[in-house]
């Protein structure tokens, strides 16, 4: 289904900030549509014969809809659009005429007209209708609540003719809560509460008043409740900026252990400020499991902080351990196990920073990366150089790739740009003729250099590591290969990742090592799926 922008673009000739309008309407109505117990749908005319497209539809939650199918895209003209017409070429609410059919479901017209106001305030052409159908296959004498309900519809329903309804959203801030059922008070002109549905009147019994909230002056009222002076102060001129005109952003208050949220927003028909619509809502539950959220998350980062120091403590114990091998093989073999340790502390100490068990990768390739020249055993400088974005990565995929990449990045510089001593057998010549410079014979306009590249397609990460050295040996096996490191890395890609590598000739010279590793998990692993 096309969007409300997809479908006033192709079929109308409103500007961007007419369809910004739109939208700003569309996610907010709700509202509207419970209050009036009617689905709204937007309206947008199409010629200058008078045919309308429908581009947005909401349902009431708290009456039966009209229609059982969606209208969205319907294009409809003449006689059945009358009362768009007269709305949307008059300016003003349609509210005459019959009822109509749909079906075998009665139901009543009516159209509003949305203007957006000018950038000096004043009110601008009409620019859609907002129809309003009210389903009367359950008519009855309506409650007091109801009646509240109607009132509230028609105030706001004058507001979008007006250009006023709905308000600026403030940054952050989502359309979700509070909603009609939640809670739902009625203010005077003056701030006092003329009417208080009964459960707004248990969110404020909640907070710890008891008594009837008809006749209070709100503002005060919230001071009073809140546990917090100036969480009160903030709500109560929340209720204050309402009354004057304004749009107010939600406040909280807490009061006796519990917590309430409210929206306060003007009522002003046809400019003239009457009073105040305030919903609010107990987000006590809410609130209390957000807090433990937070101190599970607090555990979970002070864990990966306490891991990443018991591993750096090991690694300083081998370091030390190394210094003190007579062996020069054992000492390498316990440097070697410095650095893979090194790489996981890495992570940890990322996650220990982090709000949730994934991780920005792309800097730790980079810190890794830059260890990788600084602790290499050659002689030659070889640059580093990271292409394309490993984006955000799960703890258990980061834990085992910074593994791989420190072995991979190792190989590539010790074995690729080796010492002099060992840089006998010459290079292989890249396509362009140029030979890779060994150690103590660099050539200057090829300078050593290892590439990491990375990409996202389809779910699955491919990494790249490429060196422009002197190549991989003719009788190199990378499946029999007996070093370690290439052992360590066979096992985390096939085992751990799932993955697949592959490492080959460069296509101009050096080597070039080949990750692709999913970033979807199977549930046949016991992981649920990234």
């Amino acid at each position: 289904m096309s969007t409300l922008r997809d479908l006033a673009e192709e079929h109308t000739h409103l500007r961007p900030a007419d369809i910004d309008h739109l939208h700003r309407i569309a996610g907010d109505w709700q509202l509207l549509s419970d209050l009036s117990f009617a689905d709204l749908l937007l309206w947008v005319p199409v010629d200058a014969e008078g045919t309308f497209l429908c581009v947005a539809q909401v349902r009431p939650t708290t009456a039966p809809t009209a229609y059982q199918d969606d209208q969205v895209g319907r294009i409809i003209g003449g006689s059945e659009v009358a009362h768009l017409g007269v709305a949307y070429s008059q300016g003003r609410i349609w509210r005459e005429g019959d009822p109509v059919w749909y079906g075998d479901v009665p139901a009543r017209h009516e159209a509003i007209p949305v203007r957006l106001r000018t950038a000096d305030g004043e009110a601008g052409e009409v620019i859609a209708v907002v129809g309003r159908d009210t389903n009367l296959s359950t008519a009855r004498t309506p409650s007091q609540l109801e009646l509240n309900y109607l009132t509230t519809a028609d105030d706001l329903a004058q507001m979008i003719a007006d250009g006023t309804f709905p308000p600026t959203r403030h940054p952050g801030e989502t359309t979700s809560a509070p909603r009609v059922g939640d809670g739902l008070v009625r203010l005077d002109a003056g701030g006092k509460v003329t009417y208080a549905s009964p459960n707004a009147q248990s969110a404020y019994r909640r907070l710890g008043y008891a008594s009837h909230l008809v006749g209070e002056d709100l503002a005060a009222l919230h001071r009073r409740l809140a546990g917090d002076p100036l969480d009160g102060t903030e709500a109560a001129n929340g209720i204050l900026a309402a009354l004057r005109g304004e749009a107010p952003p939600r406040r909280e208050i807490d009061a006796r252990g519990a917590t309430m949220l409210t929206r306060a927003l003007p009522l002003m028909p046809a400019g003239v400020p009457i009073g105040a619509l305030v919903l609010v809502r107990d987000i006590t539950e809410v609130r209390r499991r957000d807090r433990a959220l937070i101190t599970k998350d607090a555990t979970i980062r002070e864990i990966h902080h306490r891991v990443k120091n018991n591993l750096q403590t090991v690694a300083a114990l081998l370091r030390l351990q190394a210094r003190r091998v007579a062996m020069p093989e054992a000492r390498v073999a316990l440097e070697e196990s410095v650095r893979r340790v090194a790489s996981i502390a890495l992570v940890h100490e990322t996650l220990s920073m982090s709000s949730d068990e994934a991780v920005e990768f792309d800097g730790i390739v980079d810190r890794v990366a830059s260890a990788a020249t600084e602790v290499a055993a050659t002689e030659v400088s070889v640059g580093m150089r990271r292409q394309g974005s490993f984006g955000v990565l799960p703890a258990e995929i980061a834990t085992s790739l910074v593994m791989v990449l420190n072995e991979l990045l190792l190989n590539a510089v010790e074995h690729g740009f080796p010492p002099a001593d060992e840089a006998e057998e010459p290079a292989a010549p890249t396509a362009s003729g140029m030979v890779p410079a060994a150690a103590g014979d660099i050539d200057p306009s090829l300078r050593p250099e290892v590439v990491v590249s990375a990409h996202r397609f389809r779910k699955m990460l491919h990494v790249s590591v490429t060196d422009n050295g002197r190549g991989l040996p003719p009788e190199f096996d990378a499946e029999r290969g007996s070093r370690l490191g290439l052992q360590i890395v066979r096992a985390l890609v096939t085992g751990e990742l799932r993955g697949t590598i592959e490492l080959r000739a460069g296509a101009n010279g050096g080597t070039e090592a080949l990750l692709v590793v999913p970033l979807a998990r199977s549930t046949h692993d016991g992981r649920a799926q990234g």
